[in-house]
């Protein structure tokens, strides 16, 4: 595993343990070279995810991608990066398991909604404003309304 530091690939492992739920295993190193510690994550991957967007193009899956959308809607908002963690991790295994190869962004962004539902309604909001393209207070005003 390449340094963050000082870019170099030799680093000791110095603790490994289970994370997210068992999930991944996180493992604490440390680099022979400068002696910086970073923590890395092992996590499963199944298939490569290929994402088809709006505009027709494929990308592959991009699961931080997916974790800086939640963390952006759940901003200020009293939700703990392990709950991301494990909602991610949620949507993840349900689009591996789905036996597609290619899925379409807004069935992720489906997948994302239902899991903010879960963790708190604000989020929930802010999300679906993007998601659903609000363009006028009315907007807001409807969807919360449909929530209630």
């Amino acid at each position: 595993m390449r340094c963050p530091f000082c870019n170099i690939e030799e680093s000791q492992v110095k603790d490994s343990r289970s994370a997210e739920d068992g999930a991944s295993i996180r493992r604490r190193r440390q680099c022979s070279s400068c002696g910086g510690r970073f923590t890395t994550f092992e996590r499963v991957q199944l298939r490569d995810l290929y994402v088809q967007k709006g505009n027709g193009q494929n990308e592959i899956f991009d699961r931080e991608k997916l974790v800086r959308s939640m963390i952006i809607a759940t901003r200020k908002r009293n939700i703990s990066e392990e709950k991301i963690d494990l909602s991610v991790n949620g949507i993840v295994r349900e689009l591996e398991s789905s036996g597609e190869k290619s899925i379409v962004s807004k069935d992720i962004g489906r997948l994302v909604m239902n899991e903010l539902l879960k963790l708190d309604k604000v989020s929930y909001i802010r999300y679906a404003s993007v998601y659903k393209d609000f363009k006028e207070e009315e907007d807001f005003k409807e969807f919360i309304e449909s929530v209630e």
